[in-house]
């Protein structure tokens, strides 16, 4: 009869008890970091039911691919425009400025634009965009 020695190694490894643990400790991380989040808190505005009976003048910038700058269809230099802002600004300072680009027109020419609407002050500003390759 041969006794069984409990000295003896083991040549497997009992991994049910370590995955057990893992599940259960990833279960308490989930608990714990869905309890943690509550959500956003934040300020919106309320819609209102009544339209605005506030009209501002809309001045549009657009840079040509030339690097020329028209203000409503009107060709001008960087020293004109500058001119007829302050002039709308000094009307209405709260006039509206939409600024396009033609699809090859300078990035530049129309950082420059951003650049003096900034330097002016001028607080509605608008970025006209449209569909690429049209």
């Amino acid at each position: 009869m041969q006794v069984q020695n409990d000295a003896q190694p083991y040549d497997t490894i009992n991994i049910t008890p370590m995955l057990d643990l893992a599940y259960v400790l990833l279960v308490i991380f989930i608990l714990m970091t869905t309890a943690g989040v509550q959500g956003l808190k934040m300020n919106l505005p309320k819609p209102s039911n009544k339209p605005s009976t506030e009209k501002h003048d809309v001045k549009i910038i657009k840079v040509q691919p030339a690097g020329t700058v028209t203000i409503n269809g009107a060709g001008v230099s960087m020293a004109q425009l500058e001119t007829e802002l302050n002039t709308a600004k000094a009307k209405d300072p709260k006039f509206n400025v939409m600024i396009a680009g033609e699809a090859n027109a300078p990035y530049g020419g129309i950082v420059s634009v951003i650049d003096l609407v900034n330097k002016l002050e001028i607080e509605n500003v608008g970025l006209a965009t449209g569909k690429i390759g049209t």
